[in-house]
């Protein structure tokens, strides 16, 4: 399901993880696949939801990031190709990598989302954005284009994240119970100054910009304990980026407590503890051009 750093994000996907906290390139194309790694079963099960009937057989995946949505796509709907688009070199070369299996029935595009005019994509039957729309510059015109690039009766599924997941106990950890959380709250006042349509009203845009919406699901995601070493990866990376937006909003005291949790040499590594899990919730629209 896709996330991005604040540059990428202003013109495609990414995710929630957001991923909209700047590190480097590298460990966001990593998050991004951890991401798709943990979440893969609630990714399969929003495809497997669509209201498709036999099947689409052109796909766009708009803010594609690495590819977890496209890939998803793929494996749900075999006689389909889809064209993944994203801004970022780097995260269309780790999706090449990862489908080369299946090279045939995917295209990738580069391009800037936030563009008033966009390459040529076809006339999908079904358009995915998954994390991607609340980065658009202005998503109504965003919603526009993609109802017009829709083939008519087609279908486009808007994924939105609820927040950052969360990963630990809320006890946790023993010298900060509740740090967490507190990072939580600086991040949301980071996040409405600088990512001011998340959480907007999709099923009311969706509308206005003439779709019809056939149906909203909410999934809840919670996972472990006990956990994959991957659920453990994707806690410390995604602890990497929160901290970067909520340092300057922690006391001392808590932000020595997150350092022990990202230090991976230490005995408090996130890494080592056994009662992580990942929490959060993922809603998808889903809106016909009529």
């Amino acid at each position: 399901m896709n996330h991005a750093s604040p540059h990428t994000a202003r013109h495609v996907h990414q995710h929630e993880h957001e991923h909209e906290h700047e590190h480097d390139s590298g460990d966001h194309s990593e998050i991004l696949d951890l991401d798709a790694d943990v979440l893969a079963e609630h990714i399969a099960s929003i495809t497997a939801w669509l209201p498709v009937g036999s099947g689409p057989r052109r796909i766009v995946d708009l803010g594609c990031g690495t590819g977890a949505g496209s890939l998803a796509l793929l494996d749900r709907f075999p006689g389909a190709e889809v064209t993944a688009v994203d801004v970022s070199a780097a995260h269309l070369h780790r999706l090449r990598e990862k489908a080369a299996g299946a090279a045939g029935r995917l295209r990738i595009v580069r391009a800037d989302l936030d563009a008033t005019s966009w390459p040529d994509l076809g006339a999908p039957e079904l358009v995915w954005a998954s994390a991607s729309m609340h980065h658009m510059s202005d998503p109504d015109r965003t919603l526009r284009q993609v109802h017009d690039l829709l083939a008519p009766g087609g279908l486009f599924a808007v994924v939105e994240l609820a927040g950052f997941p969360r990963f630990l106990p809320a006890g946790a950890p023993e010298e900060a119970p509740g740090l967490e959380e507190r990072c939580h709250s600086a991040l949301d006042q980071h996040h409405a100054e600088q990512v001011p349509h998340r959480g907007a009203d999709w099923g009311t845009k969706l509308t206005e910009a003439g779709f019809t919406v056939e149906g909203e699901r909410t999934i809840a995601v919670d996972i472990g304990p006990p956990h994959t070493d991957a659920v453990g990866r994707y806690a410390l990376s995604s602890l990497r980026r929160l901290r970067g937006s909520a340092a300057p909003a922690l006391t001392v005291e808590d932000l020595a407590a997150l350092d022990r949790l990202l230090d991976t040499d230490s005995p408090n590594s996130v890494l080592r503890r056994t009662d992580l899990n990942v929490r959060t919730e993922r809603t998808v629209w889903a809106a016909r051009r009529t």
